[in-house]
């Protein structure tokens, strides 16, 4: 470690030497956005742009971060979720990478809100954001900076509905590039990395066995399609509830049975929520569970879970377990919640595989590109991932795992072309 650090507020900087050790291994998985780094510290596409990075501070993000630097960027890294930093990972960017890191490991709302606004002292140009919530704050109480931003780009499905919520009510003014929908993202990280993490931090929790647990989950989204898959995987009697039609039916013929939260909420032994949305468990559900349900979420932020009427209504809360809260309701029984309803892949496991994260990644550093490469050219609102960078990276990702594919032939790219051509 350096004598003198750049600003930054960590745990402990004696952690650094783990967390340098863990950020090079986790890069070891990410092939792409190695390739990435390679290329943007040749071209700088980043240069003399101030950057907001706010993500969850895990080794993947470093890897994202000393990508961004190497671009030429001055980046700035806070945490987006309180239970998701890991405090040797950022006591090492901060030591061997020269980095601002403002993220500790359970910091409370004061702590979290400071962060942000610290963030925004720096400026930002670009902000890479994972819920909106620094974006949100910079339209609510910074306009006067809003002229700066060149855009912003988003991961998830919750920060994604925030920027549509905000472009419909006429206050998002800049670009924003909507990394959530890109093929490269959506398809991999959430359905293979969620499905596997939220799983990797029920177990890790709870140590409970998933095969034959009527397992819960609320939503069929990507994430949640990617959750259904890995319960069954496990031999659990996986149940679904919807809103929407169409995802319902999709579940159904799936093989999975679908009902109301009201009706699964009776059975549940495991009750997963990644809908988005609010109250997807609510006091009511609450009151109807057996015995010992374990419930928990993997949606963006805790507010998915009524947990606020859970605590007014037991007469009892005690932590068993690390991340794991038993609460005695007044009838006798009780509901067993873990990581505190917050993202429970990252409150008590790791989150998502380094490989996963490195498409996702890899996409947040591409988006962040094309908005340095065309200030001023692209209109306020979101915009798509472009499609020749989406398919770049999964050639670089099948590249990097040794697969090799077709290619069309003249013929065949004639034939696709052509309406004149039929059967012979």
């Amino acid at each position: 470690m350096t004598a003198t650090q750049v600003k930054h507020e960590v745990k402990d900087l004696s952690y650094a030497p783990l967390g340098k050790q863990r950020i090079e291994w986790a890069g070891r998985e990410m092939p792409v956005l190695r390739q990435i780094r390679e290329q943007f510290a040749k071209d700088k596409p980043l240069e003399g742009i101030k950057m907001v990075a706010c993500c969850h501070v895990t080794t993947e993000t470093a890897n994202l971060a000393i990508a961004l630097k190497a671009g030429g960027a001055d980046a700035v890294l806070i945490a987006s979720n309180p239970l998701s930093t890991q405090d040797d990972t950022a006591a090492s960017l901060v030591a061997d990478y020269d980095i601002p890191v403002f993220a500790i490991k359970g910091e409370d709302n004061e702590t979290y809100n400071r962060h942000i606004n610290i963030a925004l002292d720096h400026r930002p140009n670009i902000i890479i954001d994972d819920g909106s919530d620094v974006t949100a704050a910079l339209i609510q109480h910074r306009k006067d900076q809003i002229k700066e931003i060149i855009g912003t780009t988003e991961e998830t499905t919750t920060g994604i509905n925030r920027l549509r919520a905000m472009f419909d009510d006429g206050v998002l003014t800049f670009p924003a590039m909507n990394v959530n929908d890109a093929d490269t993202k959506h398809f991999f990280d959430n359905r293979y990395g969620t499905g596997q993490s939220t799983i990797d931090g029920i177990v890790r929790a709870t140590n409970v066995l998933i095969a034959g647990k009527t397992f819960v989950v609320g939503g069929y989204g990507w994430c949640s399609k990617g959750v259904a898959l890995r319960a069954a995987g496990m031999g659990a009697n996986v149940v679904i509830t919807e809103v929407d039609h169409v995802r319902a039916l999709e579940a159904a013929m799936d093989g999975f049975r679908v009902m109301p939260m009201s009706e699964a909420a009776k059975i549940g032994d495991i009750i997963v929520t990644l809908t988005g949305n609010k109250h997807v468990v609510a006091s009511h559900h609450f009151d109807v569970m057996k015995d010992g349900a374990i419930v928990c979420n993997a949606g963006h932020f805790d507010i998915e879970l009524d947990l606020k009427s859970l605590r007014e209504k037991a007469s009892e809360v005690k932590e068993v377990r690390p991340f794991t809260e038993q609460y005695i309701l007044p009838n006798g029984k009780s509901v067993i919640v873990l990581g505190e309803g917050r993202l429970i892949n990252l409150a008590s496991a790791e989150g998502h595989p380094s490989a996963v994260m490195d498409m996702s990644f890899a996409n947040q550093a591409k988006g962040s590109e094309y908005l340095a490469l065309n200030k001023g050219k692209l209109e306020p609102g979101i915009h798509s991932i472009p499609r020749e960078v989406d398919k770049e990276i999964a050639r670089l990702k099948l590249n990097a795992m040794g697969i090799k594919i077709d290619d069309l032939s003249q013929e065949q790219l004639k034939y696709m072309s052509s309406w004149t051509e039929g059967t012979d």
